[in-house]
């Protein structure tokens, strides 16, 4: 019988010497480590930096005073709306911290009124087009460097949607990613960052193009209903235009770093999902309806939200501090016993909350401690451009920007919410101090910010049937 003998049958005779076995073992552990090295380099998540933001600013003849509005809502007058209705929405004004330098849609600011199909597209594109148009300035990007593409717009959904209305614009590479979100409410601006960062840690040496607006024309509901009354008072033309990218050497050019995105949803409670509800009157006008349960709606949303934030930004003694307050709260019963409140200010230095009215901000400002001057790019923006919907927060954060007051290493904090109901929190770090600069929708009135609002009587005009 003829036998083979492969020369590693011999192998295993190496190891007995024992200098042998030592050098193997420290080979093997080297070569261990390093696979765990590489596989924990390709697993970690990539970083996202913000590399800038631009928000629209209309032109001068686009401006809208409160009394243009209320003009704007006689003219319309006999059929659509009685009077009643009219002096409903003057209080509401009145309260809603909106000043005279806000925008309306040119559509609606016309004589007559035109709200037409081709009238919104006009005012979307001019929205738009010229927040993307100053962006691509800023940060001098060329559209074939873009990969991504997200659009969200709550109410206007038109064929082709607004995703391809820019692709088109232009001239995007045919293998953009693009997504076009609707309905989702003004929490809609921040879950397109949510989802614009799941997809760069996807694709990677990517650049995102988020753009976040609202359009008004055919929006603007036309009867006498007072829950539908509320959401469109407050509502103005505003847009805004955000580049990401993962990038590394983006890191040293960028505004910001991206530290926490979460995401609260409440769509499985009823009274959540039908809190804010798009519906028709009793005579066939759409409009947007709040009801009574939006307030609870909203408190829950975001104290869900919060309660799973906290733990990424609170400071350790803050969580220590919660942590054995709730324990007593839930489990010892003691009577006069006060639950603890996280100090958020401590956790971040600038808050940028969705706006919606004035009264909205103080109870909010109230419950979170914040101080006046945290507060007060929020107050000012909704003084100065209204509600703009899921842009909202972006124009808060231009307006700190303009002040003057972002610094390297100070943490930002956005918050916004809305219909379903959800809530969004997206947490920045600044990379560098960020300067004053031209393009911004601030640069050339900043000075004559904050304004004093002290004498505006911010009590709620509306009472819902059985609250």
């Amino acid at each position: 019988m003829i036998s083979i003998i492969f020369p590693w049958n011999d192998f295993p005779s190496i190891f007995l010497d024992q200098s042998n076995k030592l050098i193997f073992g420290i080979s093997l552990l080297c070569l261990v480590i390093l696979i765990l090295i590489v596989h924990g380099f390709f697993k970690r998540p990539l970083q996202v930096f913000l590399v800038d933001i631009a928000c629209y600013k209309p032109p001068s003849s686009l401006m809208c005073s409160n009394e243009r509005f209320i003009s704007r809502m006689r003219c319309y007058g006999g059929p659509i709306f009685d009077e009643e209705t009219v002096e409903f929405m003057e209080k509401l004004l009145e309260r809603s911290g909106l000043g005279d330098s806000t925008y309306g849609p040119p559509a609606l600011l016309s004589e007559p009124p035109e709200p037409s199909l081709e009238a919104a597209r006009a005012e979307a594109e001019m929205v738009v087009f010229g927040a993307i148009d100053e962006l691509l300035a800023k940060t001098k990007i060329k559209s074939d460097q873009i990969g991504i593409l997200v659009v969200n717009c709550c109410v206007f959904s038109v064929v082709p949607s607004l995703s391809s209305m820019i692709v088109n614009r232009y001239k995007f590479k045919d293998n953009i990613l693009s997504y076009n979100l609707t309905g989702m409410g003004c929490s809609a601006g921040l879950r397109a960052i949510g989802l614009s960062s799941q997809l760069l840690q996807v694709h990677r040496d990517t650049y995102v193009l988020v753009v976040s607006t609202e359009n008004m024309t055919q929006n603007f509901y036309l009867g006498n209903d007072r829950p539908k009354n509320l959401v469109c008072s407050a509502f103005r033309v505003g847009g805004a235009a955000i580049l990401l990218s993962n990038v590394a050497s983006d890191s040293r050019s960028s505004k910001y770093k991206l530290l926490h995105n979460v995401h609260t949803h409440k769509a499985s409670c009823d009274s959540s999902y039908n809190c804010i509800f798009q519906e028709e009157d009793d005579k066939g006008n759409l409009g947007i309806s709040v009801t009574r349960d939006l307030v609870i709606s909203a408190a829950k949303a975001i104290q869900s939200n919060i309660k799973m934030l906290a733990p990424l930004v609170l400071p350790l003694s803050e969580q220590i501090y919660y942590a054995i307050n709730n324990y007593v709260t839930k489990h010892l019963h003691l009577a006069n016993f006060k639950p603890y409140k996280p100090n958020f200010s401590r956790a971040v230095d600038h808050f940028f909350p969705h706006l919606g009215a004035k009264f909205l901000l103080d109870e909010l400002q109230k419950k979170m401690g914040f101080s006046d001057e945290q507060m007060e790019a929020a107050r000012m923006t909704l003084y100065r451009y209204g509600n703009t919907s899921s842009s909202s927060v972006w124009y808060e954060m231009a307006y700190a920007e303009a002040k003057g007051r972002v610094k390297k290493g100070h943490i930002l904090w956005q918050i916004s919410f809305g219909s379903g109901f959800k809530c969004s929190s997206v947490v920045w770090r600044a990379i560098k101090n960020v300067d004053i600069e031209k393009m911004n929708p601030w640069s050339d009135e900043i000075d004559g910010f904050p304004v004093n609002l002290s004498n505006i009587n911010s009590s709620y005009p509306y009472k819902f049937e059985n609250s």
